[in-house]
Formats: structure tokens, C-alpha cells, sequence
């Protein structure tokens, strides 16, 4: 079998069939169209992936999936006429006219429609006529059609179209009052009038046009004010610092005003700089703001043994050693060292334990420490219950060196009995949960913090082969639901720093995530939270990184490559200040605000750098405004400093994607 033929039959089975696509009809098109001929030439390896991808005119491909669901919901039959909006590469076109009599597309850019004419002519697509217009207008001419696909995100369906939609006729359009996200709607006229069912949220680039949203860069300026360069703009606004130690951080501080959630990223997991100010960020933060809870992600088990030391508590350390699984330098190193010291030195100066400040960990992958963590828990308090979790938990045992193999177990119905298990478990820990908070609350916390993770971990391996969306969005879950549980058992005055990836704190529906239906903690805490919540994303462009090559490999210091015209990073490159805090939202601003709302590539390096697929392995779509609130710069920046590893232990596997 070749290459792709073997990529194309993945697809099928583990992006469409697995979520849910069935109609044999439009599997049979996914199969038959060949993205890779869509797709520009450096990306072809990727053509068959579960993401969108760029092409020109600051535009995507959809991601398989998005384009199969659209072809299925639309149900196209052999002699229907559809109108396809937004033509982009042509791909989702060319996969419609495999299942309907004709297609006609519209895309407002020249240049693609030109490329999109003569790659259908190459491949020899007779039955797809294009037009270069103003999609939101339709093709009067050739209406009424039978279904119409609208790929790009409107506040609502343009009144043209409606008009040009046969009765029963289907529609489909990412619509809201979001410019960059969306929720995706079905319509279907029925006697003049629409009926509209909910899909969910996605995220797609914006329908401009008479009916759509108004181009952005077309709006007037001032004939008596010169419309300055996205570089003057940068410069106008940003707040320059010569290192960590010497920034201001008072105007930051100002700007999260009275927020609960901060929210501190990284552009990789191995950048001194990144975790330098983060540090000296979360120091004010609890200083004068009383924030009260530091949650990284890491290991629930390893972070106990940091809040154990910083709090002085009771709760027994787990017997397992923190931090010495792969990754072992994202925790394990001199500037988290730094900041654990001086916490424990802040709250020994607090004579009330509600006043002291804890640290905890959001992540899952101790899930058989955590196990036993519970069991130890219940062998004190009860017995009998000890011995009931012991042998739930007994069907996961056997992976406890290799987690992940427990995914490919799980897919037989031997094991489907577990998630009733781990459930039961949890429940049973919330059934005594007034009279264990009332004998040791902190000591309670923890092991209901490990009966939920065991739950969401169990079912993460598990989906682990399911696909890389149902993962990530199980795992950040997790995350956003442990964060909750600690601002609710610290009551109503807490407040909580979060120390993650830019993957985890920026809100993912302004990225390329959320268009594939993925959501991150940083999105969560922006619809709960609103303006109480404050993100702060990091970026640089060149330098030193610690990172690995492959997963479970040692730790290298690797360079860091110039980032690629395209990106956000070689736009912040070009700013005279080499270090700077950038208020993304600032009142008087607004122009920058809009520039940077504009899509361009994102770096994202996680325990994993591949430099030699740089472009590929690490950048995505994003859209930095809706992304953060603040973001921080520092354009050369060297890596973290790991502490002497003490012993080592088989790693777990790497998280999607590139291993953050």
C-alpha cells in the first residue's frame, strides 16, 4: 500500500467514521478527492492530518473532518445544484461535486479563484463552475439551489441567499456575533421559512462581503492622520524592559485589575525567560492582589510535595519522588526552585493557614500514583472501602508501566467495565465528603482530587485512540474542572494564578484548535470567568531551548530557529525593543487591536522540538488579540536551568499535540 493511499484510509477511519461520519457516499468522495493537490507544496506531507492548514490570501483548508461533516449534514443528492461560498484551495467544492449534479463556488479573492479554475481543470472537475464576487451575493443566475455551503463565519445568513435557496432546500454557515468564532448552523427552508439546529462552536475565517462582516482592511482612515504601519502601532503601545528583574509590572497589574483567574503561558516548556516572569508576575500578584492558588500544569502527586513544603501541612508526601518522569526539566529546574523557596518563605510569615498560598497540580499522567495515593487514603479512615478500591482499580494495574497500552486494552468490552469503576469510586469519595472535610479538609482535597483524576485519566488513555481532539478536550477538562474544585475549597475570596503552555491559557477558540473543536482551559475560564479572567501569553525568536527530540528522550539544548515571515513572532521581531509587555486591548488603541485580530502563524514548542520540521511541527493559525490579553516578548531568550535528576522511570506518552 502506498504512503498515501495509507494516510487517505487513516482519515477515513480515525477522523470521519470514528466521530461519527457514516454515509458511505461521502466517505466514498473523501476517499476519491486528493487533498494533496489542494494544499501548498511545503505541507503536503500533512495534507491528510486532523488540522487546517494555510494557503494564500491568509486563508485555510478546512480540516477534513469540518469538510466531511459539511458534505454529510447538507445531504447532497446525485441532481442537486449546490452553491458553495468561499471556495479557498477548492477542496470542500471538489468533494461536493463528487455527490451533487453541479457546484458553483464563489471566492471574493482573485488569485484563488484563479488557482481554484485551473486546478479543477487539471484534475478534471467538469461539473465546477467559479466565480470571483462577493459570496455573500450568491449566483442569482443559476438559482435556486438545493444546498448551499457557506465556509466562512457571518452574524447571520445573508438575505441574498436565503432568497437563493430552494424550498426544502439545506444551508449551512458558522454564524454569530464573534468576528473570528462561531457556532455552526444548520437551515433548512421549509415553506419560506428557516429552521435552524445548533452543531456547536467552531471557528472559521471571516465571510466578508454586502452580507457578511465588513473587510477589516478596507475600513477608512483619516485623511488628515496617516495610517500608521502594524509595526508603529506595536512600538506606540509597548512597554520595554531591559530583563525579567528590571520590568514594570505595575501597569500589568492595573490592566488584570480585580480578575480571579490569571492565566500565564509559555511559547515552549523550556525557556528561562518565560519562567523567570512568569514567577516575578505571580510574587505581585499574591502580594498585593492576595491571589491564593498556583496551579501548574503538572502531576496532582508531584505538586503535593511543593504544597506540602510551602504550606507546612499535614498531608502525607506521596512515596514516589516528584518530578522524575519525562519531561523532567519542565518543573525540575532552577527557576521553579527559586519561586517554591520563596513561597514557603511568604507563608511562614502567614499565621493563619487559610492566609498561605498553595501550589497544585492540574495534570492526569500519575494516574497509578494517584491510585494508590486513594487506597493509602481509605486504609486510615476505611478499611473495608480500601479493599473495595483496591480491587476496582485492579483492571488498570497491569499498565501501570505503559499507560497508553491501556487505550489499545480498553477498546475490548474486558474493559469497558473500568469507567463504571473509577466513576463509582469517585462517587463513593463525594458520598463522605461532609465528614471527611470536617475531620481533615486539606487531606480530603487531596484524595477527591485523585479519585478524579483516576476517572479522567481512565477515559483520556481510551480516547487516546479515539482521536487527538476528544483527548486534548478530556484532558484540559480535567485541568479547568481541577482549578474549580480548588477555588471552591479555598471559598469565596480565592483567587488563582495558572502557569501553562500558550496552547492551555490562551483561548482556543481563536486559534486554528478551534475550528478542529477543541477547547483549552484559557477558553473555559473566559465564558465562566469573563472579564475576571486575565491571559498572558510569551513569545520569542530566536535562542536556546531545552527540549527533546522524540518523547522519552534526554534533554537537549537545542537553538531556536528565526521564525518564518508569516508568523506573529517575525512581526514582533521587527519592533525596535527587544523585550516588551504588549497590552493587547489597550483604550485608545483599538487599531492595533484589529491588527493583531488578523490571522498569522503562531510558534508553539512543547517538551518535543523537531527543528527540521519547524513550520510543520510548530505553528498554527491563531489570532493574538482574541487570544490573550496581554502578551510578552522577549526576543532572544536562552533555556531553563534542570536541577540534577535524582532517579529516572520510564516516561508516559506524548500528549497531542507536540507534546505539550
Amino acid at each position: 500500500m502506498n504512503e498515501v493511499l495509507f494516510q487517505k484510509e487513516e482519515m477515513i477511519e480515525k477522523q470521519l467514521k470514528a466521530r461519527g461520519i457514516k454515509d458511505p457516499r461521502v466517505l466514498e468522495a473523501m476517499m476519491e478527492v486528493p487533498r494533496e493537490e489542494f494544499i501548498p507544496k511545503a505541507l503536503v506531507e500533512h495534507a491528510y492530518k486532523d488540522t487546517p492548514l494555510p494557503i494564500d490570501e491568509e486563508q485555510t483548508i478546512s480540516q477534513p473532518y469540518v469538510v466531511g461533516l459539511a458534505a454529510e449534514i447538507l445531504n447532497i443528492r446525485e441532481d442537486d445544484r449546490v452553491l458553495d461560498v468561499g471556495t479557498g484551495s477548492g477542496y470542500a467544492a471538489a468533494v461536493m461535486s463528487k455527490l451533487g449534479k453541479e457546484v458553483y463556488t464563489i471566492e471574493r479573492h482573485k488569485t484563488l479563484a484563479e488557482a481554484a479554475k485551473k486546478r479543477f481543470d487539471q484534475l478534471g472537475y467538469d461539473n465546477i463552475h467559479v466565480l470571483h464576487g462577493d459570496g455573500t451575493k450568491g449566483w442569482p443566475e443559476h438559482a435556486p439551489f438545493d444546498a448551499i455551503n457557506i465556509a466562512a463565519g457571518a452574524p447571520r445568513i445573508p438575505e441574498f441567499l436565503k432568497k437563493q435557496l430552494a424550498i426544502g432546500g439545506r444551508l449551512i454557515i458558522p454564524g454569530g456575533s464573534e468576528f473570528r468564532t462561531q457556532r455552526l448552523v444548520l437551515a433548512t427552508k421549509m415553506n419560506g421559512e428557516f429552521k435552524e439546529r445548533d452543531l456547536g462552536s467552531v471557528q472559521f475565517v471571516p465571510l466578508i462581503g454586502a452580507g457578511g462582516w465588513r473587510n477589516r482592511k478596507e475600513k477608512s482612515v483619516s485623511p488628515k492622520k496617516e495610517k500608521k504601519s502594524v509595526i508603529e502601532l506595536i512600538e506606540a503601545v509597548a512597554e520595554p524592559f531591559n530583563n525579567p528583574e528590571s520590568a514594570d509590572l505595575s501597569p500589568l497589574l492595573e490592566r488584570i485589575g480585580d480578575a480571579r483567574i490569571v492565566l500565564i503561558g509559555e511559547a515552549t516548556h523550556g525557556t528561562s525567560e518565560f519562567y523567570q516572569l512568569r514567577e516575578l508576575i505571580t510574587r505581585e500578584l499574591i502580594k498585593k492582589k492576595g491571589f491564593n492558588i498556583v496551579s501548574l500544569e503538572a502531576d496532582w502527586p508531584d505538586v503535593a510535595h511543593l504544597d506540602r513544603f510551602v504550606r507546612d501541612t499535614n498531608v502525607s508526601p506521596p512515596d514516589e519522588e516528584p518530578f522524575i518522569k519525562f519531561p523532567t526539566w519542565m518543573w525540575n529546574n532552577g527557576e521553579v526552585l527559586r519561586f517554591v523557596k520563596w513561597l514557603k518563605d511568604y507563608n511562614e510569615n502567614k499565621s493563619e493557614p487559610s492566609q498561605k498560598t498553595g501550589i497544585y497540580g492540574l495534570d492526569f499522567y500519575s494516574m497509578f500514583a494517584s491510585v494508590k495515593a486513594i487506597i493509602d487514603y481509605l486504609e486510615d479512615i476505611n478499611p473495608s472501602l480500601a479493599e473495595t478500591a483496591r480491587n476496582r482499580y485492579g483492571c488498570l494495574t497491569p499498565y501501570e508501566n505503559n499507560p497508553a497500552s491501556y487505550g489499545a486494552a480498553a477498546m475490548s468490552d474486558e474493559y469497558k467495565k473500568c469507567e463504571k469503576d473509577v466513576t463509582h469510586m469517585l462517587y463513593k469519595i463525594l458520598a463522605n465528603r461532609v465528614e471527611a472535610a470536617e475531620k481533615n479538609g486539606a487531606r480530603y482535597l487531596d484524595a477527591l482530587q485523585n479519585a478524579r483524576l483516576v476517572a479522567n485519566s481512565e477515559e483520556y488513555y481510551r480516547n487516546m485512540y479515539l482521536g487527538a481532539q476528544s483527548s486534548w478536550n478530556l484532558r484540559d477538562n480535567h485541568m479547568f474542572g481541577t482549578l474549580m474544585s480548588l477555588m471552591n475549597h479555598r471559598g469565596p475570596d480565592s483567587k488563582a494564578v495558572v502557569w501553562a503552555h500558550n496552547s492551555h491559557v490562551g483561548d482556543a477558540s481563536a486559534t486554528e484548535m478551534g475550528a478542529r473543536g477543541e477547547h483549552n482551559i484559557g477558553q473555559l475560564a473566559k465564558e465562566d470567568f469573563e472579564e475576571k479572567a486575565f491571559n498572558i501569553g510569551f513569545g520569542t525568536y530566536h535562542g536556546t531551548v531545552a527540549a527533546a527530540h522524540n518523547w522519552g528522550d534526554k534533554m537537549s539544548v537545542m537553538n531556536v530557529q528565526p521564525s518564518p515571515k508569516e508568523s506573529f513572532e517575525h512581526l514582533m521581531h521587527q519592533v525596535k525593543h527587544d523585550n516588551f509587555l504588549l497590552p493587547l486591548h489597550k483604550k485608545g488603541h483599538e487599531q492595533l487591536t484589529e491588527e493583531l485580530e488578523k490571522s498569522r502563524l503562531e510558534r508553539a514548542i512543547g517538551v518535543i522540538y523537531r527543528p527540521k520540521t519547524e513550520i510543520q511541527s510548530h505553528y498554527f493559525q491563531a489570532s493574538l488579540s482574541n487570544q490573550f490579553d496581554e502578551y510578552i516578548w522577549f526576543d532572544e531568550t536562552r533555556a531553563i536551568n534542570p536541577l540534577p535528576q535524582r532517579k529516572k522511570e520510564e516516561g508516559v506518552p506524548a500528549t497531542y499535540p507536540f507534546g505539550l
